[in-house]
Formats: C-alpha cells, structure tokens, sequence
C-alpha cells in the first residue's frame, strides 16, 4: 500500500497491486514483504487494548446505544489511539520505503523500527516522531467512528444472536465489511499521511506541509492520487478487521458467560454499555 502510495508518477515502479507484489518478491524475497512487520507487532496489541476499552466506556458514559453514539464513541476511541498509531506508521513506513527494489540493501539507513524511531527522536525531536500527527488524526478520528457504526449496524441487521449456529461466519463477515467501510472513508487522507511520512527519506523533502502535499499531489496526478494502494488496502482489511472483530466479541461474550452464569446476546457487541474489555 505504501509503495503504491508515494511511488513517482513520472517513473512510476509498480502498475497495480498484483506487480507491486510480484516486484517485491522478485527483487527483495518473501522477506521484503515483511519489512516494518516490526513496528505494529509492538504497537497493535496496545492500539486495539485502548480502541476497544475507550469505546466500551464511552458507550457507558453515553447510556444509550444510538447509531450516533456508536459514532461518537469509536470517534473517541480513534482519537486517543493516535498517540501511539503515528509514531508507529511512520516508523513501518520509513522500514518500508528502505532499500526498494534491492535484495540486500548496500546502505540501510534504519537496522529496526525501533532504531528508526530512536534515529527521528536524535535528528527532529519528539515532533520528528509525530510527523504525519495531523493526517493521522483527521484519518483515524472518523475512521474509527465508520467503523464501529457499521460493525453495530451490520450486526444487528445479521442477526447475531448468541445460539445463532451462523453467529462466527456472520462476526466475520460484519467485522470485514466494517474495516473496509472505514477505510474506504478517510482513504484520501491516509494517502497524503503516507506521502508527508515518506517525505525526505534518501533526499530532500518535497511538501511544505499538508496542503502543499494535496496540491502537489493534485497538480500532478489528479484525482486519481487519492486511490493508489486501495485495492491492496482493501484486500488487507477485510481478514484483518473479520478476525479482530469476531475474536473480541466472542471473548467479551464468553467473559459475561462466566460471569453471569447467563450466555446474554447483548454481549455480542463489545460496543454495547455494558460489554467492556
């Protein structure tokens, strides 16, 4: 997704998502597609601890479960994930960009994620680390409350009743579509983050700031800039998201179980007042 996202236009090195795949593998190895994995292994057990228990909270504080409610509390939750989700995209997105094209790097300018973000912290200080702060914000703000909206939506509208013999291929099938719907909101804004935290890696920075970027980006490529890499952002979210949504509901649903000594169908939505990590 990245690649696709900040490639050149003028010498663009991937046609589409199927070659950017093929390139990588061709030129780095298998291991190429895993650069950055680093990154969001330390960073995502957190973001989803604070996503989950932030908007369980918030649904409690707001009592009543609205769809608007459902908005504004995942909008809550993405909000404050932030201060740990920027620094670590920016550093998978550095390790990413490092050494395209090349099986073994001559030069690497990061050994790890951590090194990259430790190497940012030496040269730009703490607002070297949150570079791309405000794209995240703007992205993960409205993102989040998309995603949790639809997951409830979708999950009432299934039917997902606790005893429901189809109750794990239908968790699934709404936390897939939720990730992709929130995706598909705010992927232009994920864009122009990519770009501002790919900025300056092996040269001189390119943007002023995130309206020079839009600008830029405009000028040169038109509309269509603000699509590169959904397709593989898409692929990406659909397992992703069914697995992280079905896996939390059914833990937060076994929990109550245990607790109450009643399997209760409410428990199916972890966004729900009274369902919490």
């Amino acid at each position: 997704r990245v690649r696709l996202q900040v490639q050149s236009v003028d010498k663009p090195l991937y046609r589409g998502t199927y070659h950017c795949f093929q390139s990588i593998v061709r030129q780095e190895s298998m291991l190429g597609l895993y650069k950055g994995i680093g990154s969001p292994m330390m960073g995502l057990t957190f973001i989803n601890a604070i996503v989950f228990g932030v908007q369980g909270n918030a649904m409690r504080m707001l009592a009543a479960d609205t769809p608007l409610h459902q908005f504004l509390a995942g909008a809550a939750a993405g909000l404050i994930q932030c201060v740990i989700c920027c620094p670590m995209e920016l550093a998978k997105t550095r390790m990413q960009m490092q050494g395209t094209g090349e099986k073994c790097a001559s030069r690497k300018m990061y050994r790890n994620s951590l090194d990259c973000l430790i190497r940012i912290h030496r040269k730009e200080g703490v607002r070297g680390i949150n570079r791309g702060m405000v794209t995240t914000v703007i992205r993960e703000t409205p993102g989040f409350g998309v995603y949790f909206l639809t997951y409830d939506t979708l999950t009432r509208a299934l039917g997902c009743d606790a005893d429901d013999g189809y109750i794990i291929p239908k968790l699934l099938l709404a936390g897939g579509m939720s990730g992709m719907a929130s995706w598909i909101s705010t992927y232009p804004v994920d864009v122009i983050k990519s770009r501002l935290q790919a900025d300056g890696v092996g040269g001189a920075n390119r943007y002023d700031g995130i309206m020079d970027c839009v600008r830029q980006s405009w000028r040169r490529e038109g509309w269509r800039t603000f699509t590169r890499g959904l397709t593989s952002t898409l692929l990406r979210a659909f397992p992703v998201n069914a697995t992280t949504f079905a896996t939390v509901t059914l833990f937060l649903m076994y929990m109550r179980e245990d607790a109450d000594g009643v399997k209760d169908c409410e428990a199916m939505r972890p966004s729900l007042q009274h369902s919490s990590l």
